[in-house]
């Protein structure tokens, strides 16, 4: 549905964007995660058409937003981080006007009655939005971008501001969005994709630093998955089982017991899930596994690492640039030895010339 391919932004010497590329399928929902200052709003103000890119191509259902922006407008909804509301309208006027603006032509008064039934903000359909708290002024800026029925859905901070039952209620509202359009949810807040995304792009000072699946997005900086199990049976023997599970790259006992249960740590090899294994080679030996407790990192700790290990690349690409290498030193001394030699040679020339013309 969505496809951007080397997208770039300069803003003078600044590169907000640098050479993205990621795709968006039909009824996903993917977040884009980072810092402040990432490129995260930049990218989807390209997307949307209201900036241009340097280079690259942004496309809505195969519809370039540059060379036919109307067509691909006309595909997507978007809330601004700052809802573009009207503070003097009602909500009734305020979604009218919106209808009008975009040029819809579906049955107006079924289709506001059921974008105000998804949001929730019948009860408010009359009242000035000026006198509406943070939390309903979020959901009519909700409400705005539905309207038309856009197949593109995309959110700048939705949560930003709200109290806590507000967040949840706008996550579920985004959530229950993703069955019927394709949505991009730009944030800094951790918990949000993870509560609400199918997939994370992580980006970092205009750089994709990681792209995926919500329940994959550990792989991007964990080389193994570690569980403790809780489990019935005599310790020597189990122990040497699960050693012996293909896949299983450590296992050691540790301390803890639970009445006839011990805790071990086992860690599988990278990409390998081992849980299934693990099971039935526990049910064949009449072993109960009465726990298993997944000790992956958070999404806290993958985001820090993930950004942490794009800066020292970023370091260490910039030294190894500014760093020339043996031969290349050489090379470029023997170049400045031979032009000063020249230029010695280019003198003396010209002083014997000078002196020649002195004499006569």
């Amino acid at each position: 549905m969505i496809k951007i391919e080397h997208l770039v932004k300069n803003y003078g010497a600044n590169c907000a964007v640098d050479d993205i590329s990621f795709e968006v399928g039909e009824g996903e929902i993917v977040g884009l995660l980072g810092p402040n200052g990432a490129g995260k709003s930049t990218t989807m103000n390209i997307l949307t058409g209201y900036l241009s890119s340097t280079s690259g191509k942004a496309t809505v259902a195969g519809i370039d937003i540059l060379s036919n922006p109307l067509d691909a407008k006309k595909l997507i909804g978007y809330l601004p981080e700052q809802p573009p509301l009207y503070l003097d309208m009602t909500v009734e006027e305020y979604l009218n006007f919106n209808y009008e603006l975009k040029g819809c032509k579906l049955d107006r008064a079924e289709h506001l009655g059921q974008i105000c039934d998804t949001v929730r903000i019948r009860d408010v359909y009359k009242r000035v939005i000026r006198n509406l708290s943070k939390g309903y002024r979020q959901r009519v800026g909700i409400a705005q971008a539905l309207v038309g029925n856009p197949k593109v859905i995309i959110f700048d901070e939705p949560t930003v501001g709200l109290d806590p039952k507000q967040i949840i209620e706008v996550r579920n509202l985004i959530r229950s969005l993703g069955k019927e359009h394709t949505v991009i949810l730009s944030t800094h807040i951790l918990q949000e994709v993870q509560a609400v995304c199918d997939r994370i792009v992580i980006i970092n000072k205009g750089k994709i630093v990681a792209n995926e699946m919500t329940e994959n997005i550990s792989n991007a900086v964990e080389k193994s998955r570690r569980f403790n199990a809780k489990i019935c049976g005599p310790q020597k023997e189990v122990l040497a089982e699960l050693r012996g599970i293909p896949g299983v790259a450590y296992a050691e006992a540790l301390a803890e017991r639970d009445g006839d249960a011990i805790t071990y740590t086992v860690e599988s090899e990278r990409g390998v899930d081992i849980r299934k294994k693990l099971f039935y080679r526990l049910a064949e030996k009449g072993w109960a596994l009465i726990g298993l407790e997944s000790l992956g990192m958070n999404l806290e700790d993958i985001f820090i690492t993930v950004v942490d290990q794009s800066e020292q690349k970023k370091t260490r690409v910039a030294r190894a640039e500014r760093k020339p290498r043996r031969g290349d030193r050489v090379t470029m001394e023997r170049e400045v030895g031979a032009e000063l030699f020249e230029d010695a040679k280019r003198q003396r020339e010209e002083s014997a010339r000078q002196d020649t013309e002195d004499d006569e």
